[in-house]
């Protein structure tokens, strides 16, 4: 359902003293207004919303909401704005904001009609563009808020490869668009551009078909989860064991599979797509349900920009096959064959990377981490993620309960909690495969991982632990060099 919002504005005849109009954001507006219409408001302390008048434009405002029922934004209020209507795709896609002119009738007599944002740009920025496409004088040079964002989110790019990385603030500075620029990123620190020759325009257009095709209505499995999972397989790609043997290519999939792993995901388990009779149980034979479609969806997403139609055809359905066989390990059904795999191979200490078979093995390995590492993050995030999950699994458990289904046991919020929940996972999942990890790759990132299990497990028990993130977690990783990388031949077989 959607919500309105009018957001409550001083006019702009009214006197404004100096010492306001120096700063950016100085008059705070409260969300307990009686013009906010909105459900349970925050108080006025703990919100970041702003007014901020323009000394030398009377007739302009700038407001920025940031925080609020997760609306970013950033809007120019102008005597040509007219009415304008800006409908957002982002953490909250059910929540828009009117905003309306403050006096008479713009001076021209045909007014400005409602437009919608258009991909990855800032309604300010399109506003700025349209007036210029429009033949409209231009603006004079005011401050942007929105590059106080982009650089706050390019700063946290620089420490990409920390452990503590809080992918909430980034998707937030991004406007939305954390999978996109976190991987664009790291396609670019990798040189994967030049090494496969990708087509810059065709790159941003698949991450772009990317985000869009996670539905951002799933509390959980969204496109912040897939840039979660993204930056979590970059810190794995560091560890040195990983670094100094994966090839280019390896690299390539072990990103575009941890963007992908979950595409379009439902929000529901494969036994409710089972038991429901959905076609896509059906379609896949009830075997892998959720993993074969996020494959072919990315797949499809591949092929439809043409990514890699520059390679050799035998080439591209070789890294289709590989980056199935990535995703499909996420299948948690299948978590103790994989487990037991991989402490038989490190028990007879017979993983040579040197292999192409156990590099995309311990490539497997990786993308099953990287998907449920969120007990192993600093408590404030591990926290967060298990409220997110949580609050999916009790959807699923009500849809069930409403259809006279049986309710599964995991998505019974009338007998289940989140620590109890989190207990169990942690204990009968969690656990097994990161000591694992840690004895394929004995770093301080592994020591640290398990730090914060232990801690987290701890406080989920009754004691929540202190958020000790700064001490704990491993600084940033120079990128590898790429000398061991090899660009991927025309015509090879050794994907």
């Amino acid at each position: 359902m959607a919500v309105c919002y009018q957001l409550p504005v001083l006019p702009l005849d009214r006197p404004v003293p100096k010492h306001v109009l120096s700063r950016r954001g100085a008059i705070s507006f409260s969300s307990s207004s009686s013009l906010f219409g909105g459900p349970s408001p925050r108080p006025l302390s703990k919100r970041r919303g702003a007014i901020s008048y323009d000394s030398e434009d009377q007739t302009a405002l700038y407001i920025r909401m940031l925080g609020a029922w997760d609306i970013h934004l950033d809007v120019r209020v102008s005597r040509q704005a007219g009415f304008v209507e800006l409908e957002r795709r982002g953490s909250n896609p059910n929540t828009y904001v009117d905003f309306r002119t403050l006096h008479s009738p713009p001076d021209s007599a045909e007014p400005v009609s409602a437009r919608k944002v258009r991909r990855l740009q800032s309604f300010q920025r399109y506003l700025h563009s349209s007036r210029f496409f429009r033949g409209l004088p231009a603006l004079n040079p005011l401050s942007i808020l929105d590059d106080d964002y982009l650089g706050q989110a390019k700063c946290m790019l620089k420490k990409v490869g920390t452990w503590n990385f809080d992918i909430f603030l980034f998707d937030r500075l991004t406007n939305g668009n954390s999978l996109v620029n976190l991987t664009f990123h790291l396609f670019n620190q990798y040189g994967l551009i030049e090494l496969f020759q990708l087509d810059m325009v065709k790159l941003r257009r698949f991450l772009v078909m990317i985000q869009e095709d996670y539905r951002s209505q799933n509390p959980y499995h969204n496109a912040v989860h897939a840039a979660d999972v993204t930056q979590a397989m970059y810190c794995y790609l560091q560890e040195p064991k990983l670094a100094k043997t994966l090839t280019s290519c390896d690299i390539l999939l072990g990103l575009v599979a941890a963007a992908t792993h979950d595409l379009d995901h439902p929000g529901v388990n494969q036994p409710f797509l089972i038991k429901t009779d959905h076609y896509l149980a059906a379609l896949y034979k009830n075997t892998s349900v959720l993993e074969n479609h996020h494959w072919k969806s990315a797949v499809a997403l591949l092929r439809e920009s043409a990514l890699l139609s520059h390679l050799p055809a035998e080439d591209r359905m070789n890294m289709e096959q590989r980056l199935g066989s990535i995703i499909l390990a996420t299948d948690i059904s299948r978590q103790n064959k994989y487990l037991s795999e991989f402490r038989t191979h490190l028990d007879k200490g017979e993983l040579c990377l040197g292999d192409p078979w156990y590099r995309h093995f311990i490539l497997q390995m990786a993308m099953k981490c990287a998907d449920i590492c969120n007990p192993c993050r600093p408590w404030k995030l591990c926290k967060l993620w298990s409220e997110k999950v949580t609050e999916e699994f009790f959807h699923q458990g009500d849809i069930e309960r409403k259809h006279n289904l049986e309710v599964t046991p995991l998505c019974d919020r009338q007998s289940n909690s989140v620590a109890n929940i989190q207990i169990g996972f942690i204990t009968y999942v969690v656990e097994p495969l990161f000591r694992e990890w840690a004895r394929f790759s004995d770093t301080r990132l592994s020591q640290t991982m398990l730090d914060h299990l232990s801690l987290n497990k701890a406080g989920w028990k009754g004691s929540p632990p202190e958020d000790s993130s700064d001490k704990l977690a491993p600084g940033p990783t120079p990128a590898p060099k790429d000398s061991h990388s090899k660009v991927l031949p025309q015509g090879s077989k050794d994907l």
